[in-house]
């Protein structure tokens, strides 16, 4: 009788602990994205109906996370003729790795959508324009290059 208790106490330990696991990977909606992936919380703010471009200078360069439980990003400070903005481009890891580097001084055109953070205007950048360069960030339908296999909807 023991012996059964045990083994039934033990099997609804171990289901437990599996379907805890797949409601928090569930949740996250990434893996191993550090935030950034598609279908997070950060990636929601992109609506690809609203896209707009503005064109500037790159007066800072900072990694940050913007939101909480993110890995850090690279987010730029950019002053067009109107304002200064910063401009989201994207996880750390991934534009750390690209061949056109962007250093402050650099004139951009950028596309992306605005948004807010932290009650501040911001841009989370879908297309970067520097020179004769072009950094793709997202498709057109507002999905992160970064995000893999670019799922389907």
């Amino acid at each position: 009788m023991k012996g059964k208790l045990l083994a039934f106490a033990i099997m609804v330990v171990f289901l437990l602990s599996l379907s805890t696991a797949a409601v928090a990977q569930q949740g996250k909606g990434w893996r191993g994205s550090g935030g950034w992936g598609q279908g997070t919380p950060y990636n929601q703010l992109y609506d690809p109906s609203k896209v707009e471009s503005i064109a500037g200078q790159v007066v800072k360069i900072e990694q940050s996370a913007p939101m909480s439980r993110m890995s850090q990003g690279v987010i730029l400070t950019v002053k067009s003729e109107k304002e200064t903005i910063a401009v989201h481009l994207g996880p750390s890891w991934y534009i750390e790795r690209l061949d056109t580097k962007i250093a402050v001084g650099d004139k951009l055109g950028i596309k992306g959508v605005r948004t807010t953070f932290a009650g501040k205007p911001a841009i989370l950048a879908s297309e970067v324009t520097k020179g004769d360069d072009v950094l793709t960030l997202r498709d057109a339908n507002g999905v992160p290059v970064w995000a893999g296999w670019n799922r389907r909807r």
